[in-house]
């Protein structure tokens, strides 16, 4: 007799069942964005290019952001995470890129230490997910100044 017989419909899981590990439930919970106090929305890394030249911190910011997402295989698996189903992806859902797994690890580790993913691990399996301040900010920064 299996576990549903013996326990009902009400419980279909057993008890070594850990609904938080499967792969396909995500555990994330969607916090609200936090407004900046003056009211401009999401605070990007670096000012439009066009409204006054960076200083070298913000340039080092930006370089490093876009020096990131410079290789085809980074730039792929960042627009697989950016654009997958609920805002964030299983690193087993994002790898078909043409290169192997230890690659693919890499490039994502990449991408998380210039900002661009953050992650977390769900028993074997890590998630990525692109924060929408750091999208936000990147095409604030290649936006044209207003006109006066």
């Amino acid at each position: 007799m299996g576990w549903v017989a013996s326990h009902g419909p009400a419980d279909p899981w057993p008890p070594w069942f850990d609904m938080c590990q499967h792969r396909r439930m995500p555990n994330a919970k969607v916090l609200p964005l936090i407004e900046p106090a003056d009211g401009q929305g999401v605070v990007p890394c670096c000012p439009p290019l066009t409204e006054r030249p960076m200083t070298a911190d913000e340039a080092q910011r930006a370089a490093r952001m876009f020096k990131a997402l410079g290789d085809p295989v980074r730039l792929r698996l960042f627009s697989a995470v950016a654009s997958h189903e609920g805002g964030e992806a299983c690193v087993c859902d994002i790898s078909d890129v043409g290169v192997s797994q230890p690659t693919v690890s890499h490039h994502l580790k990449k991408l998380k230490e210039a900002g661009l993913l953050t992650s977390e691990r769900r028993g074997t399996w890590v998630y990525y997910r692109v924060e929408p301040s750091v999208l936000a900010g990147m095409g604030r920064l290649l936006t044209l100044r207003a006109a006066a």
